[in-house]
């Protein structure tokens, strides 16, 4: 949606708006904030607001936070007397130059320079969590809120309540989600959200997150997006839709005969280079415990309709044709996940060569496939030696991240029970 400033500043006025949020997303891809009076909102617009910013991993020391007026979105949760509106932000450097750490910026530009060779591009995201009770003193137990299974109803399904709050609250917010159910483990959910353009995109499945742990607290349940907090359950996936077009015309098609060699060159180049980027959509050590259970994908392969493979093109009967990339879980950075995918499919295109769609084929592929990597640390190593990571990923960003997961693989190396640390690490948090 756009608005001038002018528009915002009257309907601050207008709607009793008493705090405004300006966040943003750190380079793990966890949601920062800092919250100014609205009196304060023209200088935001014009200047941007200055923070501290040396605690915040992929940041310099001083920053400024310049609101993008197009997200604007009240927060349905807060009072409605004094109420709170969000806005997602740009990071700029204390002299007011873009900062080249910003993803959310970096993919803004990514695609407007897709946009003047043709392309343009939807994404959607399929976000599975669990719901647990909470104990006497208010903190997360590990018991599931219900005994439920696949697409179950009431009584069996316990969660119904807290996952139609949560989607009339996305829906209140202007991020449309599309359908919400039961998955296949006791409390665990999936909502699924229309497909946008990809900053409006990762921009939701950020904020996605913040809604379901608050109306999930709301509801006397804690949530959490740990890809697998139960180790004879389920995980917890991101999967990720997208549907491409080149010159106005789509490249995927919902059939072996009806696929462009575009489109099959674009799944390709995400094959070719996933192994290369699944240290970020998989970035701590729990994900790779997913791998290979249940409906998680194990190798590097693709399918029509089939629900356990890497890559699935699934029949789009009323519905623009897309791909859906299975791998990802949400403890990933949106913006950094969608740009490496897109290069990479991008990539495949250039090349014009779509080999690898013929040798990667789920039927009876499994023994000549390649493999997801195993651990973080192998997804590590394999990402750090990457050209392609480092064509497409800032310096600042590459450099931040990487410390990062060498702390984690570091701790977990070190740790005297793994599950254990992987619960204090990830099961609160993510």
């Amino acid at each position: 949606m756009s608005f001038s400033p002018k528009e915002i500043l009257k309907f601050v006025e207008e709607n009793d708006v008493k705090f405004i949020r300006l966040t943003f997303s750190d380079a793990a891809g966890n949601l920062k904030n800092v919250a100014i009076m609205p009196d304060e909102l023209p200088r935001a617009c014009e200047y941007g607001i200055p923070f501290d910013a040396s605690s915040i991993s992929g940041c310099s020391e001083d920053m400024l936070l310049v609101p993008d007026i197009s997200t604007l979105s009240v927060l349905p949760w807060r009072p409605q007397s004094g109420r709170v509106v969000r806005f997602f932000c740009s990071l700029r450097n204390a002299d007011g130059s873009d900062y080249r750490g910003d993803m959310r910026t970096e993919l803004i530009n990514y695609i407007n320079s897709l946009r003047l060779d043709g392309f343009s591009c939807e994404m959607g995201t399929k976000c599975e969590f669990y719901l647990f009770d909470i104990d006497g003193r208010g903190q997360p137990t590990h018991t599931p809120h219900d005994n439920g299974g696949y697409l179950d109803v009431a009584p069996l399904d316990k969660c119904e309540n807290a996952r139609r709050e949560i989607c009339l609250t996305l829906e209140e917010m202007g991020m449309h989600p599309k359908s919400s159910c039961h998955k296949h483990g006791p409390a665990q959910n999936e909502i699924d959200f229309r497909e946008s353009e990809p900053v409006t995109a990762a921009d939701n499945m950020l904020h996605y997150k913040t809604v379901v742990k608050s109306i999930a607290a709301q509801n006397g349940l804690f949530a959490s997006f740990m890809p697998k907090p139960l180790p004879d359950e389920h995980g917890s996936a991101l999967s990720i839709l997208m549907s491409v077009r080149k010159n106005g015309e789509h490249i995927f098609g919902g059939f072996p005969g009806e696929m462009s060699h575009e489109g099959k060159c674009f799944i390709s180049g995400i094959l070719s280079r996933i192994r290369e980027i699944t240290a970020f959509l998989d970035p701590t050590t729990n994900s790779y415990k997913r791998f290979g259970i249940g409906y998680a994908p194990k190798y590097v392969d693709w399918s029509f309709e089939n629900h356990s493979q890497l890559i699935r093109i699934p029949h789009t009967a009323g519905l623009s044709p897309r791909i859906e990339l299975r791998s990802a879980d949400a403890c990933c950075n949106p913006y950094i996940t969608f740009r490496l995918i897109l290069a990479a499919g991008i990539e495949g295109i250039r090349s014009g060569n779509c080999d690898i769609l013929d040798s990667t084929h789920s039927l009876g592929s499994a023994g000549r496939c390649e493999q997801l990597p195993t651990s973080l640390e192998e997804a590590l190593a394999i990402a750090r030696t990457s050209d392609f990571v480092k064509r497409n990923l800032p310096d600042e960003i590459r450099s931040d991240v990487f410390a990062q997961l060498d702390k984690q693989v570091q701790e977990y190396s070190l740790a005297r029970s793994k599950d254990e640390f992987e619960q204090n690490y990830y099961f609160k948090y993510v």
